[in-house]
């Protein structure tokens, strides 16, 4: 997940549009990470005409393992002076590797997109969702509700970088004392709640009375990331080493052998913070909460039990990332399956996992997070293009398919032993029931615990993303053998 982590804090950022402001001057912030500097903000707004362009620019350097590891995300947003959207572009570089993502909304709310990734390109329309804000509508929105204390709004704020529309919950605070930049301010705090599938993202900011957001934070990773305004010099002042990547991981309690993982394991966990998203009971994963500790029990090819939905239309839809419309994506699904009955989806996903193993054969961290068909163009990546290349193939083959956030069991990964890392796989429908399919790893096992699940929208990782940081987990020992079903033999 690791590079797919600084993409989605990246966009994160960029939902705050956190330094609009009436004027056309350049601002900047620097950007902070447990105390620690990992980046700039630099934001600007024209107008010309009867056109308001708003353009933020996000850098952060985060390390992994002592591995530098940059991240550019650029957003643009063009609107009417009333704030009717007109047309936006995202751009993220990650170590090099450029994605764009280009749209123009025309007076019916039609959208026009162009998707850009290394030499790959694709056109798609989507329909504008109807009341969503871009940059400087909710910098309108804003000035309209004023800063008086205990005023509560909301607001739809249209993302790009996910080509989606996020209710945020705002309500106008109390003025504080603030400290921006060694200085004391006066300023007036709004905190804001966008919904991300189900789970809360909290954020704060402190505004002066033009509302310029002078200083904002939000919890990630167990710690506090922060923007606060500075000078230019100031922001792009040389960045502090933070590592990201130790951060996500999680200690195991004891080794876990490879029979307890292909039999079964029952994990205790903890985790912190009121918001944490619920820890979810699928096919093959047993979770009940008691207080602030989960029990979860998870037993490898147990989906008999039922625990989760059937599928639905959408478990075979073509998505931004599960592209399977594209015809290198459904060309690469018929040569996956190969001569695997349609009938049999059990031996179908087998095929599928197994070619896709093979196929991405640049085991890269390099990539941030790319769809399908950047894949099979690209063939690199790490777990997260594993499984949303096999979620794809297998809805090209008409197979619903599903993408799980969590975490996998590692004996050592970047130097330390025994660690749950953050990771990507699939479950699949087989007719009667979800099936769990890994092609990053060996296959899948007892070692993985779910934390989320979607359609591979890189929004719907924050549900696990959230918890992060604040997740230990206590024990796990192993499950007895299951009992026979009615009629089995023992």
């Amino acid at each position: 997940m690791k590079h797919f982590l600084l993409s989605a804090l990246a966009a994160l950022v960029l939902l705050w549009h956190p330094a609009s402001h009436a004027g056309s001057e350049t601002r900047w912030m620097k950007v902070l990470l447990d105390g620690r500097k990992v980046g700039h903000l630099e934001s600007t707004r024209q107008v010309a005409g009867d056109r308001v362009t708003s353009t933020e620019r996000l850098s952060m350097v985060l390390d992994r393992a002592g591995v530098s590891l940059p991240v550019t995300t650029e957003e643009r947003s063009i609107e009417t002076v009333d704030g009717r959207p007109l047309g936006f572009m995202t751009r993220t570089s990650l170590s090099g590797l450029e994605s764009t993502v280009e749209g123009r909304v025309d007076d019916d709310g039609q959208v026009a997109l162009v998707l850009r990734s290394g030499t790959s390109e694709q056109r798609r329309g989507i329909r504008w969702p109807a009341g969503a804000v871009l940059a400087e509508g909710a910098r309108l929105a804003e000035q309209r509700q004023g800063l008086r204390e205990g005023t509560r709004y909301e607001v739809l704020s249209f993302q790009p970088s996910n080509l989606s529309a996020l209710p945020v919950q705002v309500e106008v605070g109390a003025r504080e004392r603030i400290a921006v930049d060694g200085l004391a301010r006066r300023l007036t705090r709004i905190d804001q709640v966008a919904d991300l599938q189900g789970t809360p993202l909290r954020m704060s900011a402190w505004v002066d009375a033009d509302h310029v957001v002078l200083r904002a934070t939000m919890p990630l990773l167990g710690t506090t990331f922060e923007m606060v305004a500075c000078s230019k010099a100031c922001a792009t002042a040389p960045n502090q080493p933070t590592d990201i990547l130790d951060r996500s991981m999680v200690a195991a309690p004891r080794a876990l052998a490879a029979d307890e993982r292909a039999a079964g394991l029952a994990y205790v966990l903890r985790i912190r913070g009121e918001d944490a998203a619920p820890v979810p009971s699928l096919a093959e994963q047993r979770a009940e909460r008691d207080d602030a500790r989960w029990h979860v029990d998870v037993r490898p090819g147990d989906a008999a039990r039922g625990g989760d939905d059937p599928p639905v239309a959408d478990d075979t839809a073509a998505t931004r990332w599960l592209n399977h419309d594209e015809a290198s994506v459904s060309a690469l699904a018929r040569e996956a399956a190969g001569e695997a009955p349609p009938s049999d989806r059990a031996e179908l996903m087998r095929r599928l996992e197994r070619f896709v193993r093979g196929y991405i054969d640049n085991k890269s961290m390099r990539v941030g997070y790319a769809s399908a068909a950047e894949t099979v163009a690209s063939r690199e990546g790490d777990c997260t293009e594993h499984a949303v290349l096999l979620a794809a193939l297998a809805r090209a083959l008409g197979v619903p398919a599903r993408v799980v956030n969590g975490l996998a069991y590692a004996p050592a990964f970047a130097g330390r032993e025994n660690v749950f890392v953050p990771h990507a796989w699939i479950k699949a429908w087989d007719g009667r029931r979800w099936v769990s399919y890994d092609a990053a790893l060996p296959g899948f096992d007892a070692g993985h615990i779910a934390l989320s699940v979607g359609d591979g929208d890189a929004a719907g990782f924050y549900a696990g993303v959230s918890v992060l940081g604040n997740l230990e987990v206590l024990s796990a020992e192993a499950l007895p053998a299951p009992a026979p079903a009615h009629g089995d033999t023992p």
